[in-house]
This record gives C-alpha cells, structure tokens and sequence, in this order.
C-alpha cells in the first residue's frame, strides 16, 4: 500500500500535490551529461511503459497480423481481423485500467490528483464522463487507427513504400525504433498546439477537455478529427523507409500510452510495488489547459514558454502570463 504522504501532500481541496517536479530528464539539459544521459536511456526510456508497448507490438506482429499475401488486397476479411484485435486491445487495456482504479477503487484516492471521482453530467455525450469516453474511443478512434493500419499494410504489402529488412540494415532498424517516441513527441506536440487555436478547440479539441478530472478511458475520447490528426503520426512510416514493426509500435504506442498519462494518479499498486505513471504534467494541461501540450524527454514546453512543473513558482508564471494576455485582449 501506498504512503503518500512519503510522497506529497494534499491540498486545501484534498487534491494531491506530489513532492516530485515535472521534468524532460537530461538528454537536451546543458551542458551535457554523459553519464546521466546513459542512465536515463536505460533506467528512464528503455525500462519504462516503453517496453510494455514494444512487447505487445512483437505480439501483434507475429500472431495477430495477417500474412503479407493475404494483405496485398483490401478485403472486409483480414481488414475486420485487424479491427476485432484493435478493439480487444484497447478494451483489455483501458478497461483494466478503470475497473482496478476507478469500479474497485483498489487503492481509493492514494496519490489521485483530484480526490473527486467521475460523476453524471449534462456536458458528457449520454451525461456521464465514463459512458462519453468509451464512446468516444470505441466509436470513432479505434476505427481510425485501423484505418491507417490497413492502408499502411497494405501499401508495404504491395511494396508501393520502401520496406526497411532487418537483415539489410540491422542498426538502423534498431535506431529507427528507438527515435519512434521522440517522433511521437514532437508530432503530438504539433497538432496539439494547433487543435488548441480557439476555432479547432471550440469544434473539436474541446469534446477531450470535457474531462477536466481525466481517467483511464479519457486518454482516447476525442472528436473524430482529433483522432485522424492524432493518429497521422503513422503516415511517417508511408515516407521514411521501415518495417510494419515500426509502424505497428508508433500505433500501438499512440493507443496505449494515452492510459497512463490520463489515469488520474500519480502511482499505481500493482502487488507489492508501485508504478509511476509520469501522468502529473498532462494532469496539469487538463487542469489548466494552455501548459503542458506534451511530455517526454523532448523539452518543447520549455522551448516554447508553455512548461508548468508543478510548482509554486510554476503557478506565479502562469497567473502572470494570463494577465497579460487578458489585457492585450
């Protein structure tokens, strides 16, 4: 069971605040630090929710994608295949997410950021947060994501894109794989910063930012443009020479990740350990909507002026930043 109060503290409101600070870890920190760096790779980019993707990626790969031949031509056969794995992974791993943190509430609020709970409400599709966020996922994102699976499989099927062989280029596979996230990183940053100008987030990016207090199945409730935006992070794979794996990881990858950083807490107790889920500076972008647009290694909120890690000072900036921008308004 967690202590947190080992690990911050709660809030006038009963929120939970954690001791730990919003950070991209050392790989573009100055000057350089070779050895923090090589820790990190392995402790931080290697060992982490990472792995977890790539291993269901090597599944899917070799025992639940159809064979090259078969995918040479688009037939509702193997395209429905694709989709009921879609569907059955997405399901699995959102629903065991929110039945274990928020239908068993096996370790009540310990480290929840916000102590409330999803409740009924008018502004939710079916006036409820849980029901509008299955929809929403269900419906319309994992249709979308196949949709770019299929075509993706079916051009390399066809050799209509370059397809990158293991055997010709072992090192660049093994690198190509590893800057996939960093990819992932930068696109996100993109077309979120761009779905948050006021007339896409008024039509499209607001249906996510409904779900001011995130759970698990909040990761991927969006409008169907969103998710089209979202997942074209795959389309990279039509141009740059690589392998279905590549493509199936930064898929994958898009479908999962989102759990963890929209669970609502800070750690999760899985048997005797717990597991960080890195979620408190997404849980900030939601909270207060113009920080935080994405996080990982790549420090682009830094960059452009829109990081809030967390703390008191973080809080003072941002008061300031809106002051400003209400009187230039």
């Amino acid at each position: 069971m967690i202590d947190e109060t080992q690990l911050g503290v709660r809030d006038a409101k009963g929120n939970w605040v954690p001791d730990r600070r919003n950070d991209f870890g050392p790989l573009f920190a100055w000057p350089t630090r070779p050895l923090a760096i090589a820790k990190w790779f392995v402790t931080g980019y290697l060992f982490s929710w990472q792995l977890l993707y790539f291993g269901v990626t090597l599944a899917v790969w070799f025992w639940a994608t159809p064979d090259v031949a078969t995918m040479t031509s688009l037939r509702p056969g193997w395209i429905g295949l694709v989709l009921l794995r879609n569907l059955t992974i997405v399901v699995v791993w959102y629903g065991v997410w929110h039945l274990v943190l928020y239908v068993r509430r096996s370790q009540d609020t310990r480290t929840k950021y916000n102590a409330k709970w999803p409740r009924a409400s008018s502004r939710f599709t079916f006036g409820h947060q849980t029901k509008d966020n299955v929809f929403w996922s269900l419906a319309s994102g994992v249709p979308i994501m196949t949709a770019f699976e299929v075509i993706g499989l079916w051009l390399f099927a066809n050799g209509s894109i370059p397809w990158l062989r293991w055997a010709d280029h072992p090192v660049w596979f093994v690198v190509l794989m590893l800057l996939i996230p960093i990819w992932r990183e930068f696109h996100f940053y993109a077309i979120h910063r761009l779905i948050h100008v006021p007339a896409l987030y008024k039509r499209v990016h607001a249906l996510h930012h409904r779900n001011v207090n995130p759970g698990p199945w909040s990761g991927l409730a969006m409008h169907p443009f969103e998710h089209l935006a979202y997942f074209s992070a795959m389309a990279i794979h039509w141009i740059v020479p690589s392998h279905p794996l590549h493509m199936l990881f930064t898929e994958l990858h898009l479908a999962m990740a989102p759990v963890p950083g929209h669970a609502g807490f800070d750690e999760v107790e899985v048997g005797g350990a717990t597991l960080s889920t890195h979620g408190y500076a997404h849980y900030l972008h939601h909270k207060y909507f113009e920080v935080n647009y994405s996080d990982g290694a790549v420090p682009l909120d830094r960059w452009f002026g829109s990081f809030h890690a967390g703390s008191p000072d973080a809080m003072d900036r941002l008061r300031a930043r809106r002051a400003v921008a209400a009187v230039e308004t």
